[in-house]
């Protein structure tokens, strides 16, 4: 359910103007940014399955890679080596978080070997925009325990 800010109760009418039947903050998410959004308290942001969401849609939790996550970064392996100018011995992905945009963008720690690990950028394109996967962008000397932010 969306909640009103106490300090401004003419949020009521631009709720009830804009979005008469609003019951999910999904749905708020569409016509507001998360950070301006009047509609959407920070407890309502809260996903069912008990992560967090971060500004933008970014989820704010780093889940353990799995096979599909490895996939990604197996299909821009070639890609993240050319931008960072050097081959990888090891490319195994390790964590990520992703943020819905119009598609979806994976933020991917990835072990290239020894201590050292990149992140990189991914950007996974809706089936009308071709689908596939591209790099967007990769950030390097990355540790073990760097978190994963947006980039």
């Amino acid at each position: 359910m969306c909640l009103i800010t106490q300090d401004q109760p003419n949020l009521q009418s631009i709720k009830e103007s804009m979005i008469p039947a609003c019951s999910c903050p999904s749905i708020c998410l569409l016509l507001f940014p998360v950070s301006l959004c009047p509609l959407v308290s920070a407890d309502s942001l809260k996903m069912s399955s008990g992560k967090g969401m971060m500004c933008g849609g970014m989820s704010s939790d780093a889940l353990e890679a799995d096979e599909k996550i490895q996939n990604i970064c197996d299909g821009v392996k070639a890609e993240a080596e050319d931008k960072a100018g050097k081959k990888f011995e090891v490319f195994k992905a390790k964590s990520y978080t992703s943020q819905v945009v119009a598609g979806t963008n994976y933020f991917i720690k990835v072990h290239v070997g020894g201590d050292d690990h990149v992140h990189l950028r991914v950007w996974a394109k809706l089936p009308h925009q071709g689908s596939g996967v591209e790099l967007s962008a990769i950030q390097h000397s990355k540790s073990h325990h760097d978190p994963i932010e947006y980039f």
